[in-house]
This record gives C-alpha cells, sequence and structure tokens, in this order.
C-alpha cells in the first residue's frame, strides 16, 4: 500500500490568517481524522504575552500579529480578559476565539495568548517560563513595586522566550543562565529601557 503524501506545511502565520479571515480549511484526506489539520500547530503560536497589576492596567505587553493592531484595541481586550479571569481559581480561559493561560502572583496576573486551536500545554510552557525566569530575575518577588524597577530586565527575559510569536525558549534555566551571562548587548538594552517607557507612559495616561 503506498503511503499517503503528507500535507505540506502551511507558511508560518498562514494558518492564523485564514482562521481570522474566516477562509476554509484544507479538505480532509480519506481517512484523516475530521479536524486533525487544526489542531497542527504552525510556527506562530503566541499571540501576545501581557502582564497586568491588580487593578487590570497594563505594566507590560507584546503582540505578535495584528489580530489588535491598535493600542486602544489592545487596551479594550487586555480590561475584558482581566475582568474574566481575575475572580477566577482557573488557569486558562477561551475568549473571543482565542486560548489564554494566566497565573496571578501577589498583585500581578501574567497572561499568555494563543490561537484558540493552540495546544493549551504548549502555552503554559511559556507562561511557566516566563513566571520562573522572573522569579529568579525579581529574587522570589513577583510584583508590581519589583517588576517597575526592572522593567528593562523583564522585556529581556520575554525576547529570549519570544520572538515574532514564534516560541525561541521554554527551560527558564536557558533563559536564567542567557541573562546571567550577558549575552544581551548595550544596544538591545537601550531598545527595550525605551520600549518599557512607552509601555509606562501609557499604562499611567490610561
Amino acid at each position: 500500500m503506498q503511503r499517503p503524501e503528507a500535507w505540506p506545511r502551511p507558511h508560518p502565520g498562514e494558518g492564523a490568517a485564514a482562521a481570522q479571515a474566516g477562509g476554509p480549511a484544507p479538505p480532509a484526506r480519506a481517512g484523516e481524522p475530521s479536524g486533525l489539520r487544526l489542531q497542527e500547530p504552525s510556527l506562530y503560536t503566541i499571540k501576545a504575552v501581557f502582564i497586568l497589576d491588580n487593578d487590570g492596567r497594563r505594566l507590560l505587553a507584546k503582540y505578535y500579529d495584528d489580530t489588535f493592531p491598535s493600542m486602544k484595541e489592545q487596551m479594550v481586550f487586555e480590561k475584558n480578559v482581566f475582568n474574566k479571569t481575575s475572580r477566577t481559581e482557573s488557569e486558562i480561559a477561551f475568549f473571543g476565539g482565542m486560548t489564554i493561560v494566566y497565573k496571578n502572583s501577589i498583585d500581578l496576573f501574567l497572561y499568555v495568548v494563543g490561537s484558540s486551536y493552540e495546544n493549551e500545554l504548549m502555552l503554559m510552557s511559556v507562561l511557566t517560563c516566563l513566571f520562573e525566569s522572573l522569579n529568579h530575575m525579581l529574587r522570589k518577588n513577583v510584583e508590581k513595586r519589583w517588576l517597575l524597577e526592572n522593567m528593562d530586565g523583564a522585556f529581556l527575559v520575554l525576547d529570549e522566550i519570544v520572538d515574532g510569536g514564534v516560541i525561541l525558549e521554554s527551560d527558564p534555566q536557558q533563559v536564567i543562565q542567557k541573562a546571567d551571562d550577558g549575552g544581551l548587548t548595550e544596544q538591545s538594552v537601550a531598545q527595550v529601557l525605551q520600549s518599557a517607557k512607552e509601555q509606562i507612559k501609557w499604562s499611567l495616561l490610561k
């Protein structure tokens, strides 16, 4: 019996774009379980990562696609997500056709957002890596005061984990080692500092 040809993997971001546009998924082949194609992950697995305080105000945020192209749309989305998740004990939510995993730490809420067909365990591994890396950087004080004082390092940690929506690293020990080894250039630090200042400015103006 001839081995069936494998479907070609979509170009990065292609699956998400088709889903957003409401386009049809490729037809299933004979004998292929229904829904298999939708579960196949693309390279672009993370839509957004953000950290809010216990009032739902943004402290840090990065969006990796154009689902929410404007700052206003992002802020509305973050507020809605916060209202849905801040009073529950769960670690996962489904909202607006997206899968959201989250964690509360003292006066912070950390969120990782993926499309509706992404693997929750994969999203949770990114969230865990982010939290553990911040926990090390902030000397086990993952709270608003210490985060604001170390915002440049927080952005650098996030950039070590996710780049352009692609997961680079999910092992917190590797992220911590890169940070401790000083593998980050002065230019990248300056860029992150500027980005952090913008985030804080918008948070205060909200």
